[in-house]
């Protein structure tokens, strides 16, 4: 397995090897990429749930660390749905997290307007993520990782129930192209009624409307292998789908390591601040 060094590249190294958008401007001055760094912040929504706090702190300080264009993190929290009435559905049996369906909110959310990201806040980002923003093409309404998975575990993360159905995991990372006509289907009335296999297989769109994303930024921890030798194969963004090292009984997974490490780097600098 590659050493941290190549995986996780510090940020001045990061920062250093990208220009703000390289390649990316057409003949009006613009991004191709539908993302003008130099007008808005690239907006990824995170989602949160009270009881992974640490895993959506983690993700955040990843993101924020290596990334050189401006982003702006907001995390999706329920409550605050429910509380300016966008949000009001029960929760399901199957829901494993308070973000399972408010997550199609994205588009809504970002005013239907330019590109946007929505991430499971279980991420632990490796890479700069404008190399993600750079492979965006506009004629796609989202873009996303494309699994081939069917877990065999029958619980995940704290004893949740492990679901498996077409399409499993592609909707734990997306790239919106939020104002593209057929998003805007994804209004809160939408959102809050339609179910699972409608939001999470993406029924709302055509296949030639969803756009792929190479695995590596959505790599899936215990099931997506390292190739020695072949840098295609190294995460980008690691998935800890079944379960991280912010629960007791997932201390010592699978590159559980990077995530302890990131979450030391996310508590001394959080103590700085309060200094």
């Amino acid at each position: 397995m590659p050493g941290g060094a190549d995986l996780h590249p510090n940020g001045a190294e990061a920062r250093a090897s990208h220009s703000v958008c390289d390649n990316t401007i057409n003949g009006n001055g613009n991004c191709r990429n539908g993302f003008d760094p130099n007008s808005k912040k690239f907006k990824i929504f995170i989602g949160y749930d009270p009881r992974e706090d640490l895993a959506y702190e983690v993700c955040r300080y990843s993101l924020l660390k290596i990334s050189s264009i401006p982003i702006e993190i907001i995390p999706i929290k329920q409550c605050e749905l429910r509380e300016k009435g966008v949000y009001w559905r029960e929760r399901g049996k199957l829901e494993s997290t308070e973000f399972s369906f408010s997550r199609f909110l994205t588009p809504y959310l970002a005013n239907y307007e330019g590109w946007a990201m929505f991430v499971d806040c279980d991420f632990l980002y490796l890479r700069d993520i404008k190399e993600l923003v750079d492979l965006i093409d506009e004629k796609y309404a989202i873009m996303c990782v494309q699994h081939d998975y069917t877990p065999k575990e029958t619980t995940k993360m704290d004893g949740a129930v492990q679901t498996v159905y077409p399409r499993k995991n592609w909707s734990s990372m997306v790239l919106y192209n939020c104002g593209h006509p057929k998003n805007r289907v994804l209004t809160p009335e939408v959102v809050n009624k339609e179910t699972g296999a409608f939001l999470h297989r993406f029924q709302w769109l055509d296949d030639k409307d969803i756009g792929e994303i190479p695995f590596v930024w959505n790599f899936l921890v215990g099931h997506n292998r390292i190739v020695e030798g072949n840098p295609s194969t190294f995460p980008k963004a690691l998935h800890y789908t079944l379960g991280g090292p912010w629960f007791e009984q997932w201390k010592d997974c699978e590159f559980g390591d990077l995530w302890l490490k990131e979450l030391e780097e996310y508590k001394k600098e959080a103590e700085k601040k309060l200094d």
